[in-house]
């Protein structure tokens, strides 16, 4: 059951799309979301085909696909859907609310599929409750992360930044969570402090191999950073250039789920 998994994140989180991931988590046996960074149509259904039963959410970059047809997406779409998988658009939406309830249409329309998509804070609240009321105007349920910190080196979203996001992200119901940095356990387990215990926080920057990644990324390991506060890790190299990505997604699975196990026993 659901409850006896997530403790007390299951009584506090009670945003419905966190316990839609809580759901889909048990029932897969993992907190893995993959970064599925693939430039082409064929790319991101081969990983959804090989990697799908290990992950709980795919997590996209619309904007990268060279080959991209709305017919096309929609069909992914429906077969991420039918995997048993959330569609976490990684958009980091950043404008004003009204421009931002805009781009959620648009020709890549993310609010007609979309579950998730992460936002900047730096425009002020009312950014999410324009992308909430997008997903209202089409008749679909979703939620934000709003990036609470960042792994890559020398980003600009330092403590007290990160603070003003958790206090006016905690009241928000269309806030899911925060976006925190799984490179360092320390800073993570801060944040959860900060957080508490009612909203979701989950993490890129982790990986099995840690320690530095290309253009500034840094790793951090994924039971750490799940023991320290993280409920979902967010791979991506780790998986999809693996030498086997099935059997990455497969121990990236086994070790998020026996870190939530230790963590709530």
């Amino acid at each position: 059951m659901p409850e006896d998994s997530w403790g007390e994140r299951w009584s506090l989180c009670d945003n419905n799309m966190a316990r839609k991931y809580m759901e889909i988590a048990c029932r897969k046996k993992t907190l893995v979301c993959l970064a599925a960074d693939r430039k082409t149509m064929g790319g991101l259904l081969e990983l959804i085909e090989d990697v799908g039963p290990y992950i709980a959410v795919l997590k996209t970059h619309v904007d990268l696909i060279e080959d991209w047809t709305q017919e096309g997406w929609v069909e992914l779409c429906s077969i991420a859907k039918s995997a048993d998988l959330l569609i976490f658009e990684d958009r980091k939406f950043a404008d004003i609310g009204k421009i931002s309830n805009k781009q959620m249409g648009g020709i890549y329309d993310v609010q007609s599929w979309a579950d998730l998509v992460t936002a900047h804070l730096i425009s002020g609240p009312d950014i999410v409750d324009g992308l909430c009321n997008a997903w209202k105007g089409v008749g679909n349920e979703g939620a934000v992360l709003l990036l609470a910190q960042m792994s890559s080196r020398g980003n600009l979203l330092l403590e007290d930044y990160t603070n003003s996001v958790v206090s006016l992200g905690n009241k928000h119901p269309g806030v899911v969570g925060f976006i925190g940095n799984g490179s360092n356990s320390k800073d993570l387990a801060v944040l959860r402090e900060v957080v508490g215990g009612g909203k979701m926080i989950w993490t890129p920057g982790v990986n099995l191999a840690i320690g530095e990644g290309e253009l500034g990324q840094r790793y951090g390991d994924p039971r750490e950073a799940i023991l320290a506060g993280s409920d979902c890790i967010i791979v991506g190299s780790g998986i999809h250039q693996s030498d086997s990505p099935v059997n990455s997604a497969m121990e990236y699975a086994r070790v998020s789920w026996d870190a939530l196990c230790e963590r709530v026993s």
